[in-house]
């Protein structure tokens, strides 16, 4: 029991700590829903879900710009490609396929198992825990175009091509299904 007041509130977690708990808990549920639901759209949805819970931890992180790319290459393109995809195929969409997998014990075991090796090598890293200064905001900005135009060029056009083909793939869907 805590001598006083100060000590007790000394071991509470801060408001970022406490966001932190909430948002990853919110994604692994969001993420273990895409793969335990039966039907597909729910899994889709669960996977909006899961992609919106890892951006709430990217700005928690203080890093908007990711926070930012995760919402609008995976949330608004990705997602609604594949959303859009289990819509307009009516087999999957109402159910015609089999849910079950005959794989689902091995997954388990293998799942089990990298879970077991990742939490060992989680528990045996010596974590810092130094704050550094990031500096100036601006300056972070131009550095991170830097970044993109030099060393990251190829990664960047990739994004890009990315996104182009998202929205064509989606265009397509749509205008196939209008023309039905």
């Amino acid at each position: 029991m805590p001598a006083n007041l100060d000590e007790l509130i000394a071991q509470l977690p801060t408001f970022q700590q406490f966001m932190f708990v909430q948002v990853a808990l919110f994604t692994a549920v969001m993420a273990l829903l895409v793969v335990l639901a039966r039907n597909l759209f729910h899994n889709a949805l669960a996977l909006v879900g899961a992609l919106f819970g890892v951006a709430g931890l990217y700005a928690l992180l203080e890093a908007e710009f990711l926070a930012v790319s995760q919402v609008l290459i995976y949330v608004g393109g990705i997602s609604t490609l594949i959303t859009f995809a289990i819509m307009l195929t009516r087999g999957m969409m109402f159910g015609d396929t089999s849910p079950n997998n005959r794989q689902a014990g091995t997954a388990a075991i293998v799942i089990g198992t990298m879970f077991s090796v990742m939490a060992g090598f989680l528990l045996q890293v010596p974590w810092q825990e130094a704050y550094v200064e990031l500096g100036d905001g601006q300056a972070i900005i131009a550095n991170l175009g830097r970044l993109f135009v030099n060393e990251y060029l190829i990664p960047f056009e990739m994004m890009a091509l990315l996104l182009l083909v998202v929205l064509a793939g989606a265009i397509m869907l749509a205008r196939d299904h209008m023309i039905e």
